[in-house]
């Protein structure tokens, strides 16, 4: 009796009379050997089985992060006032994957505002208040010795969230301060010879008050450079500010701020800030306005190249939250004093002409031609 086996190769029926099942022969479609087993056996079964095709992720439009992000400030919006321009630039700074310095007089929402961003991004948070007396291990965290296990172990600091807020930076000392230097650059913490990565989304948020100077430590140049774009608040309108205290009245709405999207969605907005078009002449107009500030005549120092990369891809975030899906000269101008501002040092003797390096980006910005 003839009996139709399955080859193990191409999977073409064979055939053969039944006393054969079980030995080898030659498929003779594929030319290879193959055992003659029985079609209803589980080995046949093995070799019908066809996996579907696994699909492939589908990365995100402008107008989806447009409409992420519009959730995201809306959110935000509920527990600060008046504040729209900033909330906007903070929230592209993380999707720009960058930090964030916010500069202002005490009381203004600064701790405030990165706590709502955080929540409403639906991020784990966490705060570091700085004083001169913070050690590196406070932050960052120490090894030791397990006492269940007597195996050495890394005990993880409050730097180990996706939101960590450090607020009075400038209270910490500067061995502190550098502390952060690898966590925000590489997003990752050494601790002898292992190497410890932070979690994602990770950004960095850090405030400091410009007037009360004494028993503070000046961020360095190379800190500050860490930092993608620097913030100020600023007062609210008599307007905003009578709303602020009607809708406080019968709580804080941040004990209530629910999140507004999640930690994959943000990441997928993330990549999807990367692959916004940057066409050749606005790069070039880019470069030049950053390369001016290194021969500006009142400049000490101007940008780094770490200052060109994070106001191209500050351009990127702010082009896809307005969902487009290229960047315009115009976004390069209304973000460059933002991102480069705090990069630049004045020299000594222009310091009564120019109180802020703003002034000197203006100036470059009206004498660039794109």
């Amino acid at each position: 009796m003839m009996v139709t086996f399955v080859c193990q190769h191409c999977n073409q029926h064979i055939e053969a009379p039944a006393e054969t099942a079980g030995t080898e022969t030659f498929c003779p479609d594929c030319g290879k050997i193959t055992l003659l087993v029985p079609p209803e056996s589980p080995a046949a079964k093995r070799a019908k089985l066809v996996l579907p095709p696994i699909a492939e992720s589908k990365s995100l439009s402008p107008k989806d992060v447009s409409a992420i992000a519009r959730q995201l400030i809306a959110s935000v919006e509920q527990v600060i006032v008046g504040k729209q321009g900033q909330i906007v630039l903070a929230v592209s700074a993380l999707l720009a994957e960058g930090h964030l310095l916010i500069e202002d007089v005490p009381g203004v929402a600064k701790t405030m505002l990165a706590r709502a961003i955080a929540q409403s991004a639906g991020c784990s948070f966490k705060r570091i208040q700085c004083t001169p007396d913070l050690k590196p291990s406070d932050v960052l965290g120490e090894a030791f010795i397990s006492p269940e296990t007597g195996r050495p172990d890394f005990r993880f600091g409050p730097l180990f969230s996706q939101f960590v807020l450090v607020d009075e930076i400038n209270r910490a000392s500067p061995r502190t301060q550098a502390a952060l230097l690898e966590a925000m650059g590489e997003a990752s913490v050494t601790e002898g010879k292992s190497t410890y990565q932070m979690a994602r989304p990770f950004v960095v948020i850090a405030t400091q008050n410009p007037i009360d100077q004494e028993g503070t430590f000046l961020l360095p140049e190379a800190q500050k450079d860490r930092f993608l774009i620097r913030l100020s608040l600023g007062y609210p309108s008599l307007k905003d500010e009578k709303e602020m205290c009607e809708r406080f009245q019968l709580g804080h709405p941040i004990e209530t701020l629910k999140p507004a999207t999640s930690p994959d969605r943000i990441l997928a907005c993330q990549q999807a800030v990367r692959e916004v078009k940057v066409g050749g002449e606005v790069c070039d107009y880019l470069l030049g306005l950053v390369r001016a500030t290194r021969e500006h005549p009142a400049l000490l120092l101007g940008a780094s190249p770490r200052g060109s990369l994070g106001l191209f891809r500050m351009a990127q975030a702010m082009a896809a939250i307005q969902g487009n899906d290229s960047v315009s000269i115009e976004q390069i101008k209304t973000i460059a004093a933002t991102v480069l501002a705090h990069r630049l040092i004045v020299k000594p003797e222009q310091r009564h002409r120019y109180r802020d390096c703003s002034e000197i980006i203006k100036d470059i910005i009206e004498g660039e031609k794109p």
